[in-house]
């Protein structure tokens, strides 16, 4: 692999998890209050919904449950465990629990991809680890054993939607955009009947929350998941997911720039520890061997091939 495009790919796929670090900033200034799984389902649906319909092509075979499973992993289960996470904790302990998403990345691309753990790999997931405790964890944060295990089970969610991911690939003739709606629209569908029973619809919407969720569905959903997948297939899975981490440095940045919010010396040192974590996950190119030219041949050869009949 080439370093100008592992460079390439690298900064696209980043672009992914830096949009999702703007949710925050999205749901609390433009959508309705304590609609969590509302924003989830109107975020994943609607933009499935349309990729399907620019595609025009449904899965084949043992695709339909390849991709019922695909999007239940990557976006409906992952998506709904969030925010369980997300209500029984501290926003930077849920983030902090969810943090450990890379490391398992890393043992399963180990069993089933046959990716090798490097050193540089382990240090990698412990810094990143690190990075985001500082960002987000705030002193005195509760924990909440459901808010755990939703956690946990979130980050096993993930993590095992980019290794599939990774393992099964793309079906022949299928582009890019066609399979993100497959999985949307999969995780969307899982999503529905959690949000109709779960919370139900709002009595009422407004302009700004209409501008918010077209956001989410648009450039949160359809753009970055493309985008997201397109990372899965030409970067390595661990990869990937540490780029993740841009998520909440994203929402650092946003929260300082856009709401006035304060950081402390030990967020910035968090930044810097999340850098180093990505700059550390990138792979590598490998080492060319060092051409080793032939001996000069010897006197007593040379002698003999002088001794030879000149060809005819």
């Amino acid at each position: 692999m080439r370093s100008d495009r592992i460079a390439t790919d690298s900064a696209v796929t980043a672009l992914a998890p830096l949009v999702w670090g703007s949710t925050y900033l999205v749901t609390t200034e433009f959508l309705p209050p304590d609609r969590p799984l509302l924003a989830a389902t109107v975020r994943a649906l609607p933009a499935g919904l349309i990729l399907l319909a620019i595609g025009r092509q449904l899965p084949r075979g043992a695709w339909w449950w390849r991709a019922a499973a695909l999007g239940t992993l990557n976006i409906g289960a992952f998506l709904y465990l969030l925010f369980v996470a997300a209500y029984h904790l501290p926003g930077g302990v849920a983030a902090l629990v969810m943090a450990v998403q890379p490391t398992i990345v890393l043992a399963l691309s180990s069993g089933l991809l046959k990716e090798r753990i490097t050193t540089a790999s382990a240090v990698a997931c412990m810094l990143g680890l690190a990075g985001v405790g500082l960002l987000a964890l705030a002193p005195g944060a509760g924990v909440d054993a459901v808010g755990v295990c939703a956690g946990l089970l979130g980050a096993v969610s993930m993590a095992a939607g980019i290794v599939l991911t990774k393992r099964w690939g793309r079906p022949p003739g299928t582009g890019l955009l066609t399979f993100t709606g497959w999985q949307l629209s999969a995780g969307g569908i899982v999503l529905l009947p959690v949000m109709l029973f779960g919370e139900g619809l709002p009595a009422s919407v407004d302009g700004r929350n209409v501008a918010g969720f077209a956001y989410l569905g648009l450039v949160g959903a359809l753009l970055a998941y493309a985008v997201w997948f397109r990372g899965v297939e030409r970067l390595p899975a661990f990869t990937v997911s540490v780029l993740g981490f841009g998520s909440p440095l994203a929402a650092m940045t946003l929260g300082y720039v856009v709401l006035d919010e304060t950081l402390s010396p030990a967020q910035l040192c968090g930044a810097l520890l999340v850098l180093v974590a990505v700059c550390l996950a990138l792979p590598r190119k490998p080492k060319g061997r060092k051409r080793v030219s032939p001996p000069p041949p010897s006197r007593q050869s040379r002698l003999s091939r002088a001794s030879r009949p000149a060809p005819r």
